[in-house]
């Protein structure tokens, strides 16, 4: 009697989920079936956050940083579904989602991602903007698109948190908004970029400097309104006129991964075993932000893009061993260090030994992020394009 093939349920398609599925689909797959490999996500394009950041200053466009699922899996037997997951019953392996649909399955990965919490401030839901999805790019730049066209002889922009994602919207902005443009950098703690290398805070802070971006550190955001930002600092409260709020402090998981029966820390991430199968359930694994994760050498690892991506190929490779009888292999993360826009044509790389700073290291940056984008056609469409736009510019 022929074996029948398994079926794998992967929930998320940002780093940890597609480039799990991606290579799924390029193992060998001899011994058993090739499975049925069906990816879940809400939105209908997979989004290279860490480029997300170019779309408001028009240095990449969309279906550079943000192809279609299906265009990315087409060829590859993975099947995307879009849809939001409602529930997850780990005991059967079974999914449920909000338009009713359900997902049975032999081995499940939950890669769902974070959420930027909008219910730490009043008035945060309601006038601030979060900045973690195509969805939300383009909310930002409608608001951007409006005060530019407008006779505001200023436009006032806070925007909250002075981490990555913080430091890197403040300066990108300020590159586009020009002498119009006021940015406040909000900050809860007594520094920016609090988890990044010297080179790279000390860098950050000059490009912020020399954008004449504000930077209020210890100060807590009180509440948002629809024109102004009430901000606390050290018993003194200001009240300040804004035109636009963007807030990137915070991450949670999702009600689904929140309410689940399993090992949990506070922050309700998963505890999972280096292998990243949940400890309750061998069946199941866990990636990404939602997964609190040791190596193998029993170290955590932080909750990044960059971690995801090398999780996911120790994810496949797992879920593989399990279905065909192999040794799996504990999650090694080498640390390759990181990368940061700083403004149009302006980056920081460090890592490796190596300590980079301008125009070049926003080349090497933008190679990096080329090289690991999800396929190779994608890389080709992607990399053809910025090779031949300057020519095409000069040519206007």
């Amino acid at each position: 009697m022929q074996q029948q093939p398994s079926k794998i349920c992967i929930l998320g398609g940002g780093f940890g989920g597609l480039y799990t599925a991606l290579r799924l689909s390029q193992l060998p797959w001899s011994d058993v079936p090739k499975p049925e490999i069906v990816i879940v996500d809400k939105s209908d394009r997979f989004v290279f956050v860490p480029l997300l950041y170019e779309l408001l200053t028009g240095e990449l466009q969309t279906w550079e940083i943000a192809p279609p699922f299906v265009e990315l899996l087409q060829d590859t037997g993975v099947r995307f579904h879009q849809g939001v997951v409602s529930d997850i019953n780990l005991e059967q392996k079974r999914v449920q989602l909000q338009d009713g649909g359900e997902i049975n399955c032999d081995r499940l990965v939950l890669a769902l991602g974070g959420e930027t919490p909008t219910d730490l401030v009043p008035g945060v839901t309601s006038y601030a903007h979060t900045f973690r999805t195509i969805t939300d790019a383009y909310q930002i730049e409608e608001r951007l698109r409006v005060l530019t066209e407008s006779d505001a002889d200023k436009i006032r922009v806070a925007v909250v948190g002075a981490g990555y994602s913080g430091v890197e919207l403040a300066c990108k902005l300020a590159d586009r908004l020009g002498n119009r443009g006021r940015l406040r950098l909000v900050e809860l703690g007594d520094r920016i970029l609090r988890n990044s290398p010297d080179f790279n805070r000390e860098a950050a802070h000059k490009a912020l400097e020399a954008r004449g971006v504000f930077i209020d550190l210890e100060t807590k955001v009180e509440s948002i309104t629809q024109d102004n930002i009430t901000l606390e600092y050290k018993g003194t409260t200001d009240t300040i006129p804004v035109d636009l709020v963007i807030w990137t402090v915070g991450n949670k998981v999702s009600p689904a991964i929140a309410n689940l029966n399993c090992k949990q820390n506070q922050r309700r991430q998963i505890a999972i075993a280096p292998t990243l199968q949940l400890i309750e359930h061998p069946h199941i694994f866990a990636l990404g932000d939602i997964a609190e994760c040791r190596d193998a050498e029993g170290k955590e690892v932080p909750a990044t893009a960059q971690v995801a991506f090398q999780q996911a190929d120790y994810t496949a490779w797992n879920i593989w061993a399990t279905l065909t009888n192999r040794p799996l292999l504990p999650f090694r993360y080498k640390d390759l260090g990181e990368m940061m826009a700083l403004g149009v044509d302006n980056a920081t790389l460090t890592g490796l030994g190596i300590n980079l700073q301008g125009p070049l290291a926003s080349i090497a940056r933008r190679l990096t992020y080329l090289y690991r984008m999800p396929t190779l056609d994608h890389q080709l469409k992607v990399g053809f394009n910025w090779l031949a736009r300057p020519i095409m510019d000069l040519l206007q």
